[in-house]
């Protein structure tokens, strides 16, 4: 099969194809999908775990068609369904024509989405579906302070915190607040109705925004430094930043600003599968509750320069690699 994989090392990575991988047989419960688009995220070349993988191949969400099924799964899914999968961290290799999955990984794509489209989703939907129902204890009435909302993960945010609260039954939306650069600003209110913007290049932006129930931070470093000062004095932060803050990974290790704010919670998490949750998200997404990410597609035969675009810094388009033309 054909497939892309990162050779070298964190320090240098190097994009390639390869045109003669092996396919792999789905064992036990697992689920063979062939590939038709795949998401590209471009911090990924700074993760450890496709560097420690035999394959090298890259990718943690696709949409495709169940090509097999192994032989211990005896689930809903069958053979010629069209699907779309977000891969576990430590699993990957999406970027191929043939990837192997698991059922709580799986979700059944609704036929009002592309393949492309849909294999835009998986990680930035269900991450900010996570971070504010799971992490975030999401209300109907809340005041939510999305930083990088013009990102794939914060155009979603903004989104879900005005829809899932409303779905949870309650009557007020949420207040959303999007911290992003100024060229973005008239496209978060008009077209995802934030209620108001600010500018990172705004000194003192923090010194503007009050009373904040929940911050969900997806650019971390001085930007999660400075949203404490925005929140309530019992307010949740939770982030996904990149890199990860020094107490994310260590109960022992305190945030400096918690000395100041000792109510506040805070959270660091890293998305995981949600194969029923992942559904609801591709299911508003067809009906157009949320609308879906801009898509920037390129051939498998493009990798290379999917890639290059993937890591860029400052684009509102999610790049997608595709194995077959839609």
């Amino acid at each position: 099969m054909r497939a892309i994989q990162i050779l070298g090392d964190a320090s240098s990575p190097r994009i390639t194809t390869n045109d003669s991988m092996a396919t792999p047989t789905p064992k036990g419960a697992e689920i063979l999908v062939r590939v038709l688009a795949a998401g590209v995220t471009g911090d990924e070349v700074t993760w450890p775990e496709v560097y420690e993988s035999a394959s090298r191949i890259p990718g943690h969400e696709v949409s495709g068609i169940i090509e097999a099924l192994g032989p211990e799964y005896s689930g809903p899914l069958e053979v010629g369904q069209d699907v779309v999968a977000i891969l576990t961290t430590s699993q990957g290799q999406g970027q191929a024509e043939y990837t192997v999955c698991f059922a709580d990984e799986v979700s059944r794509k609704p036929p009002g989405i592309t393949h492309v489209d849909a294999a835009a989703l998986p990680i930035p939907a269900l991450t900010a579906w996570q971070a504010m129902v799971d992490h975030g204890n999401l209300a109907a009435g809340m005041t939510v302070l999305v930083t990088g909302a013009s990102g794939a993960v914060g155009t979603l945010a903004v989104q879900l915190a005005q829809k899932l609260a409303i779905v949870g039954g309650g009557n007020a939306i949420p207040k959303v607040i999007a911290l992003a650069s100024a060229k973005n600003h008239d496209r978060l209110k008009q077209q995802f109705g934030v209620h108001e913007v600010h500018g990172y290049d705004t000194p003192g932006w923090e010194d503007n925004i009050r009373n904040v129930d929940l911050v969900f931070d997806t650019v971390g470093g001085d930007v999660l430094t400075k949203t404490w000062e925005t929140v309530k004095r019992n307010g949740t932060i939770v982030t996904v930043g990149d890199p990860a803050p020094e107490w994310a990974f260590d109960a022992k290790v305190k945030p400096e600003e918690s000395v100041s704010h000792p109510e506040v919670r805070h959270v660091y998490f890293i998305v995981r599968p949600d194969s029923h949750r992942l559904s609801q998200a591709l299911e508003m997404v067809a009906e157009g509750a949320i609308k879906p990410l801009e898509v920037e597609s390129f051939p498998f035969e493009k990798a290379e320069l999917a890639w290059e675009r993937a890591r860029q810094r400052g684009r509102n388009k999610k790049v997608v690699i595709t194995f077959e033309t839609q």
